[in-house]
This record gives C-alpha cells, sequence and structure tokens, in this order.
C-alpha cells in the first residue's frame, strides 16, 4: 500500500488549497477525488461563477497565487493601485437577502485595521478558475492526485488512517475530507452532522427563453419567492418556498423549471429550452466538531447552507488557510501541544455565524406578510451608514476574529497588509508559508528573539508607510495576527505567544 503524510478527499477549491499549504510545507500528500474530468460547465462561466470575498483573494495573495488567479479569472488588475497608500471604497460590497449593498454607504473610518492592499476587493471567478490555478500550484508542490476514485471505507487506528478508494488503499498519517455536502468522508467516519431543514428549493439553469423581456434583470424579492436573472441570458436561479419539497434525485423537468420560474415572477415567461439545470436546498447543517482522531473535514463536508450570498467557498477556504500550517506543523512534529485541536475551536465558531447568516436571510426572503415587514425594515438598516458597513464586515470576512485570549482589537484579526519604505508589502513576505515576527523599533529589539525561529517564523525589520502605532507583531502563517507590542515589544511576551504557536526553537 502507499503511503503519505496526508490524504485529501475532494479535489474541489478547498481539497486542492489545502493540499498546496500541506505541499508548501513539505508534507506527502495525496489528493483522491471521485470525478474522472476536472472539467465540467458546472465549473466554468457562467454557471460556475462564484464570488471571492476579500479574505479569500488575501489567501491567494498572500501564497503568491493571486496574478494567475486574475489571469485566469480574465481581471486585468486587483482593483487597488501599486502606489496608492490611502484606502479606497471597493466597487462591490455584495447582497443581504437580495437586498444590493451600496459601497458609496461604506465608511472606511469604521475599518481601523484595513491598508490598501492588492486583495482589499471582492472578486468574481469561476470555479475552474480557481481549481486551475491552485492544480498547477499543487503540481509544481509535488501533491499527487488520481481522479475518478471513489472512496468507500476509512478505517482509523492509533497512528493511521487506511482509506479504501476503488481497488486500492492507501496509508495516511492523517486523512481530510473535503468532498463536498454529501461527503463520503463525514459519513463513514460518523462524524454528527446537526442543524435545520430547508424552507426552499432552489433551482440553477441555463435555458433559452423566448420572451426575456418579462423578467426584470437581477435580483428579484417577489410576493411569492426570488429569481433572479444573471447578465447571461438565459442564466436563472430561483427560489421556491416549498419547504425543500422538490425531489432532488430527479432531474428537474423544462415543465417543472418553467411553472416554478412563472410562480416565483408572476409572469408567463416561456421556456423552449433548458441547456442545462439543478437544484440545491437551504438545509443548513454542521459537524459537532471537525476532527475524531486523526480524521478532519474542511468545506462543505464540514457545514452546508444556502449559497445565499457566495459564503460557501470562502467560508471552506477559511478553513483550508486556518487547518494547512497546523496540520503541517504537527506532520513535522514540531507543533506544540493542542495546536491541531485549535482548528475546530477557531473555525466552527465560524461556520456556526455563517450558518445563521444564512437562515438570516431566508428568514426575510420567505413570501408571507411577517417575512416582509421584517424586510422593509432590514431594508432601511442596510441604507444606512452603519448598517452597509456592517453588512460589508460580515460578506467581506474583515469582521472574522478568533478569540486568542488577548483583548487588543487586532490580535485574531487577518493582518493589515503593511507597506515598507522600500516599496515591498507584508504579502510578499509570507508566501514560503512561515509566520512572520515585524519588528517597527528602530533598534531591532525583536531581532534575537525572532530569530531562533527562523525555520518557523520570518523575522522582517523596517520603517512601515503606516504602522498603525504599533511597535511590533506576530503573525501566523494563517494571516492571524497573534501578538502585538507598542514601541517597546516586550520580549517575554512575544516568546511566550511564539512557543504557544509554534512549539519550542528546538524542534
Amino acid at each position: 500500500m502507499d503511503e503519505f503524510d496526508v490524504v485529501i478527499v475532494g479535489a474541489g477549491p478547498v481539497g486542492l488549497f489545502l493540499a498546496c499549504e500541506l505541499g508548501l510545507a513539505g508534507c506527502a500528500v495525496l489528493v483522491l477525488e471521485r470525478e474522472s474530468e476536472p472539467h465540467s460547465p458546472w465549473r466554468a462561466a457562467p454557471l460556475g461563477m462564484r464570488g471571492l470575498s476579500a479574505s479569500s483573494v488575501e489567501a491567494f495573495y498572500r501564497r503568491g497565487m493571486l496574478p494567475p488567479l486574475l489571469t485566469a479569472s480574465g481581471v486585468d488588475d486587483s482593483g487597488v493601485a501599486a502606489d496608492s497608500d490611502e484606502l479606497s471604497l471597493p466597487r462591490s460590497a455584495g447582497h443581504f437577502a437580495g437586498l444590493v449593498l451600496d459601497p458609496a454607504r461604506i465608511d472606511l473610518a469604521a475599518l481601523p485595521f484595513r491598508l490598501p492592499s492588492p486583495a482589499s476587493e471582492f472578486m468574481m471567478t469561476s470555479l475552474e478558475a480557481v481549481e486551475t490555478v491552485l492544480s498547477e500550484r499543487a503540481t509544481k508542490l509535488g501533491v499527487a492526485v488520481r481522479r475518478g476514485v471513489a472512496v468507500s471505507a476509512v478505517t482509523q487506528g492509533d497512528e493511521s488512517v487506511i482509506v479504501a478508494a476503488g481497488e486500492h488503499e492507501f496509508v495516511a498519517r492523517w486523512v481530510v475530507g473535503c468532498d463536498g455536502g454529501r461527503s463520503a468522508v463525514r459519513r463513514l467516519a460518523d462524524f454528527e452532522f446537526v442543524g435545520t431543514e430547508p424552507q426552499f428549493t432552489g433551482y440553477t439553469m441555463l435555458a433559452t427563453v423566448d420572451d426575456p423581456e418579462k423578467l426584470r434583470p437581477g435580483i428579484n424579492l417577489t410576493s411569492t419567492g426570488m429569481y433572479i436573472q444573471m447578465s447571461r441570458p438565459g442564466h436563472i436561479g430561483m427560489n421556491d418556498f416549498d419547504g425543500g419539497a422538490f425531489d432532488r434525485t430527479r432531474q428537474p423537468t423544462r415543465e417543472r423549471l418553467q411553472a416554478v420560474l412563472r410562480h416565483v415572477s408572476g409572469t408567463d415567461v416561456t421556456l423552449s429550452e433548458v441547456q442545462l439545470a439543478s437544484t440545491f436546498t437551504d438545509r443548513a447543517m454542521q459537524t459537532a466538531t471537525y476532527r475524531q482522531g486523526r480524521i478532519l473535514l474542511a468545506g462543505d463536508a464540514a457545514h452546508i447552507h444556502s449559497p445565499l450570498g457566495g459564503q460557501g467557498l470562502n467560508l471552506g477556504l477559511g478553513d483550508a488557510m486556518n487547518l494547512g500550517w497546523k496540520l503541517a506543523a504537527t506532520v513535522r512534529g514540531n507543533a506544540p501541544d493542542g495546536l491541531l485541536d485549535t482548528y475546530t475551536r477557531e473555525r466552527h465558531p465560524i461556520g456556526a455565524r455563517v450558518l445563521d447568516w444564512s437562515r438570516a436571510q431566508v428568514a426575510i426572503m420567505r413570501p408571507d406578510p411577517h417575512s416582509r415587514a421584517v424586510q422593509g425594515v432590514i431594508r432601511d438598516l442596510l441604507g444606512t451608514r452603519d448598517g452597509t458597513t456592517y453588512g460589508f464586515e460580515r460578506l467581506s470576512g474583515s469582521s472574522i476574529r478568533y478569540d486568542l485570549g488577548d483583548e487588543h482589537p487586532l490580535v485574531g484579526r487577518s493582518v493589515p497588509d503593511f507597506r515598507f519604505e522600500d516599496g515591498s508589502r507584508l504579502g510578499d513576505l509570507m508566501q514560503d508559508g512561515r509566520g512572520v515576527a515585524l519588528d517597527f523599533s528602530i533598534d531591532r529589539r525583536l531581532h534575537d528573539s525572532a530569530m531562533v525561529w527562523e525555520n518557523r517564523i520570518r523575522y522582517s525589520a523596517g520603517v512601515a508607510r503606516n504602522d498603525l502605532g504599533l511597535g511590533a507583531a506576530l503573525v501566523r502563517p494563517d494571516g492571524t495576527v497573534a501578538w502585538v507590542s507598542d514601541r517597546d515589544p516586550d520580549l517575554e511576551a512575544f516568546e511566550r505567544v511564539a512557543r504557544h504557536w509554534f512549539g519550542s526553537p528546538a524542534l
């Protein structure tokens, strides 16, 4: 049997991003994928279009993958001038339950730890573009990918896990299920999966509409449901509040799709042909833990919810970024005690929060008088400067903060992209997957303490154009601020926090 440090089940964006993180750290990684071909109309534009939040774009930026992602996505630039020192309003702020946020109402002054960055913008891409970039990166890092093999069993022992896939068995020290909402790994490892049942059946289709002028463009909340007419003619999404009653094992017929579209749009629109169609629901479920022994879950394998607001892909990429460096350190044997347990502790509350964000949208979209009344109140609140800013923080990922036991408001948040006098940026320092010790002090007081971890922490001293009043900071490999100091760094505090996250320097 072939042996690996980590076997990842699922070659979607989450599994491939995690594979890249582990490969970057020198781990022996195998990715198993049930589908035999990576290309599908459901992954390419327009059906495969997805929105990446600023926090997800940051993850690609910090690993040097933003330029190829922009190219693969057909985006010319990141939306931020290379020499900009001033924050600018984003071009898009997203929507909540179909209520589009106006970026002009965002209060930049209410975002105190935000600095200009090539990764400060929400961007549209496709699953195909994301997976192409990640697959190429994984190959360069020595990750093995096997397609067309379905996992049928996972058997966990004290020191390893045996994964049966097709006619093969693979031995891994760790297994991570990144295999989607119907995860085989989650089922085979018997993870508890709990939550709420659906309120609606959602439909996505690419069809020929004989009379498209009868449908309004964009997102439309109606007295009977919701429909979205995308920019490409015939690319339509709709939600029918039937309690999720449609049998998802059946392919929806043209007649069914036309009937639902007429119902939710209140028109007599006609579909003459349907090229592709699929269904989904707003069932919101989450595993009680993301780890059982040597088996872990990430992405939709750990949590599912409706695609409202485009949070699913971003939530999964955040899982991969958080887990990757922790699992790699565990594989290498230099992880401090309990490091891997912080994955569930940090990410489970974030997942629960996104599930509630999804449920809240469904609650005000229901076609009944009570929901419409609440919707009117929410519309008014989101029309205010504070309301828009709050919604933007949630949708962009900038409101995410892990509880790391430090009251400083920056600790536990994503690190700002500090720009140095020589023109370099913090993002440039994070491409090798190490943590970063930033020393803004004139006498470089942090140098000797930080250098003892040089194989796990990069030491960087220099003057930042805007240091936000800090004297020093310690940044984890996932971009999370673990410690900050004023102009006179407390070396004992730095060393204590460094040991907590990076273990003994001797390892």
